[in-house]
């Protein structure tokens, strides 16, 4: 195990003066709709101090990679280029954690930390000490893209002691994105017990890409569990299909049990778990403050997209996107189909977005409301400024970190705390200097 490095070991300050980086327009190296204009259903309103919408040229520069495909509806990709006011500190908790994916913070402000090819799952203090890996966790399929994913602190923690994660579970025939609870035994050599596998991804399939993995608790008790195709043309083409889990966003009880108003509960030939269909790959998810959900999917080469969800909607993928092959070759006919839902926002090149949050606390009162989306391929941490469901403005910050951004989550104190996608992993928080 390496030793990690105590809270201000090493720090760094970054003071924001312009956002004009341009974004690497080469493929991702970890791949991995809504309304029409004038349909908005609800705002994301921006801080009324920043004045009226931004204006001028977009942070993106590298031209797209499908110029063909035009937007649907003006500022549906490309916003202007916004800049943070504020000078920003960024502080390194820790490091050493190999690949890290996700981020849940305790009550007492500790954090649980996972490890994805490892399968390893840690408590993490707020000055940076690390603890044993927790015992009890399942074996996992860590190849490529799978192994331990998401985190999430029960709703009910503070009497049930329960965690929640997310991983590859090796299956006869392959693998498959699974989800289990178990309680968190704390102390000198933390463990959980009463482990209990809540939902299984079906069918198996032997793939190492593109099964999700994001947990979302609800206000009403619900779980929502993000979920890829597995990639390969096999599950691509079940994305749409309601027999098949692949590519779909489903919804469950915190027991595994299925909730009787999910929109596909007694449909024929249809997962009652499901909530939404057609989707790539997401890694990315989170509530707004209206507790809908907002996530942002991995396109393949250009067509990475931001949607708001709605129930029983389908969005698109493959029929429709904005991207194509990494070979070059198209994938759709076309960027519009009926029935199918437009992305709120897109991007090509793509940023291959990894965490999200929407951002509520205090100690950035320009960024409330904001929403923050980890960048591998464009190393960066991207900031949407939303206005009616619109994106208004975009930047592109910690650039200079030159670090694949896997995970970011606001902590308790309204710090944001991310993790970098590398062998030597860190745990970095991000403050006003």
């Amino acid at each position: 195990m390496r030793s990690l490095l105590a809270s201000l070991a090493c720090t760094s300050l970054l003071t924001l003066t312009g956002t004009s980086h341009a974004q690497p327009a080469g493929k991702p190296a970890d791949q991995g709709g809504n309304l029409a204009p004038g349909q908005a259903k609800g705002s994301q309103q921006t801080d009324p101090r920043q004045g009226p919408n931004p204006t001028g040229a977009p942070v993106e520069q590298a031209p797209p990679n499908v110029p063909e495909f035009k937007p649907a509806f003006p500022g549906q990709t490309r916003a202007p280029g916004v800049q943070t006011r504020t000078a920003l500190q960024v502080t390194e908790v820790a490091s050493g954690f190999n690949k890290p994916w996700a981020i849940a913070f305790l009550p007492d402000k500790r954090m649980l930390v996972t490890e994805k090819p490892t399968g390893k799952l840690f408590i993490v203090t707020p000055e940076g000490k690390k603890s044993p890996a927790i015992a009890g966790i399942p074996k996992v399929d860590g190849r490529n893209q799978g192994g331990l994913l998401d985190v999430e602190v029960g709703p009910d923690y503070g009497t049930s002691g329960l965690i929640y994660w997310t991983y590859y579970e090796p299956r006869k025939g392959g693998n498959g994105l699974t989800v289990a609870r178990a309680k968190l035994v704390d102390g000198p050599k933390p463990k959980v017990e009463g482990l209990k596998v809540i939902f299984r991804m079906e069918p198996t399939l032997e793939s190492t890409l593109h099964a999700g993995g994001r947990l979302v608790f609800t206000p009403d008790g619900k779980l929502f569990v993000t979920l890829g195709e597995r990639s390969i043309m096999e599950g691509r083409v079940q994305a749409r299909d309601l027999k098949s889990d692949f590519g779909k966003i489903v919804r469950i009880n915190p027991d595994g049990s299925i909730p009787k108003d999910n929109p596909f509960v007694g449909q024929k030939d249809a997962r009652p778990e499901i909530w939404t269909l057609g989707h790539r790959n997401i890694l990315s998810a989170a509530l707004d403050s209206k507790g809908r959900l907002w996530e942002v999917e991995m396109g393949p080469r250009g067509g990475d997209e931001l949607n708001l969800i709605e129930r029983g909607k389908d969005y698109g993928w493959p029929t429709i996107g904005y991207g194509e092959e990494y070979s070059g070759e198209p994938i759709h006919k076309t960027t519009q189909g009926p029935g199918m839902e437009q992305p709120v926002y897109y991007w090509d090149p793509v940023i291959s977005p990894s965490g999200m949050t929407i951002y509520s606390g205090e100690l950035f009162p320009e960024w409330k409301g904001n929403f923050f989306i980890g960048g591998l391929s464009s190393a960066a941490l991207v900031r949407l400024v939303l206005e009616n469901d619109r994106v208004v403005g975009e930047e592109r910050l910690l650039m200079d970190q030159k670090a694949r951004i896997r995970e970011v989550v606001q902590g308790p104190e309204g710090a944001l705390y991310l993790l970098t996608d590398d062998s030597n992993g860190k745990l970095l928080k991000v403050t006003p200097r």
